[in-house]
């Protein structure tokens, strides 16, 4: 039984690589087969790699993401007046060469054009921007500060972003993402654009069903390095447990695990230590993957994207697969989801995500 206070997602909707639409990024995850392909949306004669996750036919980010929040709305059965009052919580890239409005700019314009006329904040801190923005949703809603939120993300590859990590040899010269295998070499960029609707027991008064519950989140941080993470996955651990004593569930409750895994090597050997640190022998057993390696990494958006297919692949019922496998590696002792999907009848799962600076986010969701 769901608790009046709990954050309920009533309406999701998402953009990747993958296709437009919730649905095709269920689909997508599933099918295991990775995005990634020559970037034509920017000249990349003079980079290492040339290859990310990007659509075909895309619009401006601000109009992305006003369809994706119109979207949600839509889905959660809610129409522009039911949006009166709701607030906007937007994370976006905040640095001077994103392209388009300032963030607090861009957050006013999108709360406008959809019809949200509560408060808006904007999250800018990078990889775990989106996952921050629904942890601090999820937390108004359970103290009973609001009744209902919308968070929405977007990051759209730019050349910009992409130069800077292809300077940084971040980016995999092998064109693809390898998460906890052998042989992994980096990361790929990847279009993702998402928005949900998060409410206390608003949703159901009005017949919506949750798509899933927001039960635990924590955040920690490292202060190991600007740029590596702290080798023993401390501040991940840490995020991990709090997500599970905020929801009041044992390690064993976590049926899976979609991990931040990039594909790099440092961070993923971080990740699997705080895993095994977090979930003691449990991690031995709790199936884990990474959807990097289907969608690419969104930046600002991953949290958001990665939320919303961890979701529906527990509600359908099965696991995405780890793309990329080579084989196992020593540094990554962790049950991996490999070759094909994997059926379950868990209820509940994590999704992960770090980013510079030391920063880790946990989200633990439950379905049913």
């Amino acid at each position: 039984m769901v608790e009046a206070r709990a954050a309920q997602l009533t309406g999701v909707y998402a953009v990747s690589a993958l296709g437009r639409g919730a649905d095709a990024q269920l689909a997508g995850v599933l099918a295991g087969v990775p995005a990634f392909g020559p970037v034509g949306r920017f000249d990349t004669a003079a980079r290492r790699v040339t290859v990310a996750a990007t659509l075909p036919e895309v619009a401006t980010l601000t109009d992305e993401l006003a369809d994706a929040i119109d979207a949600a709305c839509r889905a959660a059965g809610l129409d522009r007046a039911q949006r009166t009052g709701c607030a906007l919580l937007l994370a976006v890239h905040g640095g001077l060469s994103a392209p388009g409005p300032a963030p607090a700019v861009l957050a006013a314009q999108l709360a406008a054009r959809c019809g949200l006329s509560g408060h808006t904040r904007v999250y800018t801190s990078a990889c775990v921007s989106a996952s921050t923005a629904v942890a601090d949703a999820a937390a108004r809603i359970t103290r009973g500060d609001v009744e209902r939120v919308v968070v929405a993300a977007g990051y759209l590859v730019e050349a910009d972003q992409f130069a800077l990590f292809d300077a940084g040899r971040a980016l995999a010269v092998d064109g693809a993402v390898r998460p906890f295998s052998a042989g992994r070499r980096g990361l790929l960029l990847g279009d993702g654009v998402a928005a949900v609707v998060l409410e206390s027991s608003a949703g159901r008064r009005r017949g919506v069903d949750p798509v899933a519950t927001v039960v635990g989140w924590g955040r920690a941080g490292d202060a190991f390095h600007p740029c590596q993470p702290e080798p023993g996955g401390t501040g991940l651990a840490h995020a991990v447990g709090g997500a599970l004593r905020r929801a009041g569930l044992p390690p064993e409750s976590v049926g899976y695990v979609n991990a931040n895994a990039t594909g790099t090597t440092q961070s993923d050997a971080a990740e699997a230590a705080a895993l095994r640190r977090a979930l003691g022998e449990h991690a031995d057993r709790v199936p884990v993957s990474s959807t990097k390696s289907v969608h690419g990494h969104a930046l600002e958006a991953s949290g958001l994207l990665e939320l919303v297919v961890t979701m529906l692949a527990l509600r359908h019922g099965e696991l995405p697969v780890n793309a990329g496998w080579l084989g196992p590696d020593d540094s990554c002792p962790l049950n991996v989801v490999r070759d094909r999907p994997q059926r379950t009848e868990a209820t509940h799962a994590l999704t992960l995500n770090a980013a510079f600076g030391g920063a880790n986010t946990a989200l633990l969701v439950g379905v049913g």
